[in-house]
């Protein structure tokens, strides 16, 4: 029987942590590796949004090896294998889209997604058989953006948000007023606190839309360096000195950069 790129990704590792293998391999713990987890994630996600489909395979290559390898220290450590960490997945996967695997039927999105988030809650329990709290599974490491719309999304599963979309439109103007209102004194922290208030019913805002905040300002920061990049390229070609032009002539290379990706897209 021919070997899966699974088995072969495995024996990868075990050569790797043998004790003939690499150096720095051998001494790996889950916990050494967590950090190269998350920027290999961040990695793979910038491949996807960038839409280069041969970087997204290796970036999701080098995330299958990472999640491999720290399977494989815990199943030494005789704590799981790496299957039943699987068929404990599949297993709540189906338990969770008993819309799908049995018989139930779901009027609307939301009334699923409400489903889904009780037979999470239900799922773990506190102390002393105690339901969990809405937030509890919530990371506290999340980015602020993506925290700010799981937040958000979970409070609309139990039914704490705005009823209509213009509620939400409402609040951000008045955080946008009241940021307006602070932001003419010298008030630092109160500076802070209503620019994060505004920030965070612009993530709501997004939500509602389907738009996922995060990810709307990465596409933005994308645009804005490949744009600035275009206007130095622009400089150049001009014998021109770009950080010692004046704001109006950067100007007019940024327009020309923008005009330019605009005929692209046309």
């Amino acid at each position: 029987m021919q070997e899966s790129a699974l088995e072969k990704l495995r024996a990868v590792i075990d050569r790797l942590t043998a004790p003939d293998g690499c150096d720095w391999d051998k001494v790996q713990t889950p916990e050494s590796l967590a950090d190269y987890l998350i920027e290999e994630s961040h990695e793979l996600v910038a491949a996807i949004r960038s839409g280069n489909v041969q970087d997204v395979r290796e970036e999701l290559g080098d995330v299958a090896f990472l999640l491999a390898f720290i399977s494989k220290l815990y199943e030494k450590k005789q704590a799981f294998t790496l299957d039943e960490a699987l068929e404990q997945n599949a297993a709540k996967m189906i338990r969770r889209h008993p819309h799908v695997f049995g018989d139930t039927v779901f009027e609307n999105m939301d009334e699923q997604l409400k489903t889904w988030e009780k037979i999470k809650r239900a799922e773990h329990q506190g102390e002393g058989g105690r339901p969990k709290g809405l937030f509890d599974s919530l990371p506290a490491s999340l980015p602020p953006l993506i925290k700010a719309y799981r937040l958000h999304s979970k409070a609309a599963r139990v039914g704490f948000t705005w009823d209509e979309d213009q509620e939400v439109e409402q609040q951000v103007e008045a955080e946008w007023l009241e940021w307006l209102d602070v932001s003419a004194g010298d008030d630092t922290e109160a500076q802070k606190h209503e620019l994060g208030d505004l920030l965070f019913s612009i993530v709501e805002l997004g939500r509602r839309k389907g738009i996922k905040a995060n990810e709307a300002l990465d596409y933005a920061t994308i645009r804005f360096l490949r744009r600035f990049q275009r206007m130095e390229e622009l400089a150049r070609e001009r014998g021109q000195d770009f950080n010692a032009l004046p704001l109006d002539d950067k100007d007019e290379l940024w327009n020309m950069a923008k005009a330019e990706e605009s005929g692209k897209a046309e």
